[in-house]
């Protein structure tokens, strides 16, 4: 009897069963991570662009003052207007339609009241004034 455990101490070493639980248990935990962890990359994803174009609309709201401050009249955005918005946000996305108007009740025509900004496969639109998008005032959507 004592020889039998002799030799049980020798060995060394895991049986195929306890090595196959050990995968069965880690498959199991990664078929539970995995969707959540998509999940998160996915709103990370959001957020960023939604931080990207805060950035495109305060460099916006920048370039229309200097412009209104120059000539203090209707201020248009031009494509190379675009680019020195990009550079001044320092984003490396599209900036697509600008909006400007004036502000409820004033003279001054540099209000920023709508910006489309595309990043990767994602597309934010700034709406001035409105509450209801993914994130208040900006809506992301996938890219079309």
């Amino acid at each position: 009897m004592f020889e039998k455990i002799r030799k049980m101490k020798n060995k060394k070493g895991f049986t195929l069963v306890e090595l196959i639980v050990v995968l069965v248990i880690l498959a199991i935990l990664a078929a539970l991570l995995v969707p959540a962890l998509t999940g998160y990359i996915d709103r990370a994803r959001k957020e960023a662009i939604v931080a990207e174009t805060r950035s495109v609309v305060m460099a916006t709201q920048t370039v229309v003052a200097e412009k209104y401050g120059a000539k203090a009249g209707d201020v248009t955005i031009a494509d190379a207007d675009k680019t020195t918005i990009k550079n001044l946000a320092e984003v490396t996305g599209t900036i697509g339609d600008i909006a400007i108007d004036k502000a409820t009740g004033s003279d001054y025509n540099g209000m920023v009241k709508s910006v489309v900004y595309t990043q990767g496969n994602w597309t934010c639109t700034y709406t001035q004034g409105k509450t209801d998008g993914t994130n208040g005032a900006y809506d992301v959507q996938p890219k079309a």
